[in-house]
């Protein structure tokens, strides 16, 4: 039967344990700093509402610490982004709503954790479509910017190479 665990939250193919201070993809351990995994563990539990600036810089740095506290929030959301395979201009899990915070905005799945094998009740059939459809959007998103990535390198590659060609043209012609 499966045991709960109220701090653990499922999204895509990603598992957050607040408790063990975890995050797994496909239930491989991924690393994540302390504070970029603070943060991320408070946009979750406030999953679809605005989780505030001045709330963040409460949450992971208490009075008395002196951090430029933009710098470091935009270095933590950035590590985020890069550890789940998110992007600011196409989010699938954090969206950032311009001069006022963040929003989680992936469906979650909450407090449960699978311990023993047993077959789902029909009622988490939706939770597990998203889950799919989800980690679908997140791998297509991984090979468009591969795609994208492999363009450019050819296209700098085909410029290096008529410049090349255009030189050697222009010198031994003369």
């Amino acid at each position: 039967m499966p045991s709960l665990h109220q701090d653990t939250y499922r999204f895509g193919q990603f598992e957050l344990d607040l408790g063990a201070g975890e995050l797994r993809r496909n239930a491989a351990r991924v690393r994540l700093q302390p504070q970029p995994f603070k943060l991320l563990g408070l946009l979750v539990r406030r999953a679809g509402g605005l989780v505030g600036r001045d709330e963040i810089r409460t949450e992971l740095w208490p009075d008395g610490t002196f951090v430029d506290f933009d710098q470091s929030v935009n270095f933590a959301i950035k590590q985020i982004r890069e550890v789940l395979g998110d992007s600011a201009e196409r989010p699938l899990y954090i969206e950032t709503i311009p001069r006022r915070g963040y929003r989680f905005i992936a469906p979650i799945e909450s407090g449960v954790r699978e311990v023993a094998t047993e077959p789902r009740p029909p009622s988490t059939t939706t939770v597990r479509l998203q889950k799919a459809v989800w980690t679908n959007i997140a791998e297509l998103r991984l090979a468009e910017e591969r795609r994208r990535r492999v363009t450019y390198t050819a296209l700098a590659a085909l410029f290096i190479l008529a410049g090349a060609l255009a030189v050697y043209l222009l010198l031994f012609r003369n």
